[in-house]
């Protein structure tokens, strides 16, 4: 039996972080079986549609690197198979026409709250006879049609990730399969399209618990074999706290993305939120992932979602990309705080994203890292300044190196130290007395990149330029 798995999101707004680790393991569950993996819009609740998630969804994923083998279906477009599978469940006796008006339904959850009881349908139109439903539905009244689920015995059934699990029929409510204006609930969709799509394998997180003894039960009503079910721990918020939200930060894929984090940063850290490959690996690929990925290692209890080790993670593939790819994948951050990419030496660039790479998590750091390289007129440390600027001498220095830096035919890191050294030795003071100084003028900064490779990526006119330039101002 060949593997067919689907990632089925509602197109509700951006896609979540925890719907993409979804998708992953679903993506992932395919690869390893030579299977299916299908992409499915659950779309029937118009009410609730986001335009642009549809889009947002299909780009998030393929950015992700997660292509889809068949899709995407949109449910909004099979309206009349649900409809036809109602009537079925209405026929064989597993479900039943409510026509309760909302103003009745309404006053029955209230009397319900004030006594202290489960807000719940009553069941009051479930022992209709054929005869009276008929009758109403002549009449032209309004109705839904509602699982008659079974209420003197157990639902049961077998989580891949938990076990049995059991529940009582007389727990569980009489659903909505088909709503008053001919659209299905979700519960009569999902389990229609999983059927005749041939789903294999149901992963999805673990807020569907709830919802699959009506599944399972639909699917015995209907005479179908149900698919494998597998729940999904939740992400947890980075203290541990309830779900991952919007108020931690980030949380849609492409957020990350807008923020300079690389796709398989994303999908690594998504990967171990829940699953292990054995060991302690921290770094995984996602040709090891297809390889490695086993789902009984997926586990049962949430995983925080830690942006700290996200970040860590990025910077180590930040890391491994040559400068010519950082420079492509750079170039919309660049353009988005301003600067004019086209006139900017893509060589200086590259030499500079060269040095800067070890120093950054994020690709949307890097505009602001390099901006001193491209303006003259940069802030300096105010206490870097006092500390390292407070010596006049230093001026008298700074313009002599610059005469001897404009005399060097190679400007290369090596001939600057020894320059430097060479200076500071004849003229008898510690080179750090100009190297700082020199840091501060050309980057604004006390902290950066070695100083000789530095001023290497920079060039011989721009270091020069710019150390004049520092003169000027601080002296």
């Amino acid at each position: 039996m060949m593997v067919r798995v689907r990632f089925a999101p509602s197109p509700t707004g951006y896609l979540h972080v925890g719907g993409a680790r979804t998708a992953l393991y679903n993506w992932l569950f395919a690869r390893k079986n030579n299977g299916v993996f299908i992409l499915r819009i659950e779309d029937t609740d118009r009410t609730r549609y986001v335009p642009g998630s549809v889009e947002d969804i299909q780009e998030s994923l393929k950015w992700l690197g997660l292509h889809w083998d068949e899709g995407p279906y949109f449910q909004s477009e099979r309206i009349e198979i649900y409809r036809e599978h109602a009537e079925m469940l209405l026929q064989k006796g597993h479900a039943y026409r409510c026509f309760c008006s909302e103003e009745r339904l309404q006053t029955l959850r209230e009397e319900q709250i004030k006594k202290g009881l489960k807000p719940g349908y009553d069941r009051k139109c479930r022992y209709l006879t054929p005869e009276e439903s008929e009758k109403m539905v002549k009449e032209g009244r309004p109705y839904v049609i509602r699982l008659k689920t079974p209420l003197d015995r157990e639902i049961v059934f077998e989580d891949y990730l938990r076990g049995t699990i059991k529940v009582q029929g007389s727990e569980l409510e009489d659903i909505v399969l088909l709503k008053s204006d001919g659209y299905p609930t979700y519960h009569l969709a999902n389990v229609v399209d999983d059927h005749l799509m041939g789903i294999t394998h149901v992963m999805r997180a673990d807020e569907w618990i709830p919802s699959t003894p009506y599944h399972v039960f639909m699917y015995e009503a209907f005479g179908w074999t149900p698919p494998v079910f597998a729940h999904l721990p939740v992400i947890l918020a980075p203290d541990g706290k309830g779900k991952l939200s919007k108020r931690h930060g980030a949380t849609s894929v492409l957020e990350f993305r807008k923020m300079g984090v690389l796709p398989e940063a994303l999908v690594n850290f998504l990967a171990l939120l829940g699953w292990s490959p054995g060991g302690n690996r921290e770094i995984i690929s996602l040709e090891e992932m297809i390889e490695l990925f086993d789902l009984k290692k997926v586990g049962k209890r949430g995983s925080v979602f830690d942006f700290n080790k996200l970040y860590w993670m990025n910077s180590y593939y930040i890391r491994q990309k040559t400068e010519e790819e950082l420079f492509e994948l750079s170039k919309p951050f660049f353009v988005e705080k301003g600067f004019e990419i086209d006139k900017i030496d893509p060589t200086l660039l590259k030499n500079l994203i060269k040095l800067y790479k070890e120093r950054i998590k994020t690709l949307s750091e890097l505009p602001d890292s390099l901006r001193f390289a491209f303006t003259d007129d940069i802030e300096y440390e105010e206490e870097g300044v006092k500390k390292y600027l407070s010596n006049p001498e230093i001026k008298v220095y700074l313009l002599k190196f610059c005469e001897i830096l404009n005399n060097l035919e190679e400007f290369s890191k090596e001939n600057i130290e020894t320059a430097l050294r060479s200076f500071a030795n004849k003229e008898n003071f510690e080179p750090r007395t100009i190297i700082h100084p020199i840091r501060i003028m050309l980057t604004g900064k006390t902290i950066g990149p070695g100083l000789f490779e530095l001023m290497e990526a920079l060039g011989k006119d721009i270091s020069i330029r710019k150390i004049k330039k520092g003169i000027e101002r601080l002296f």
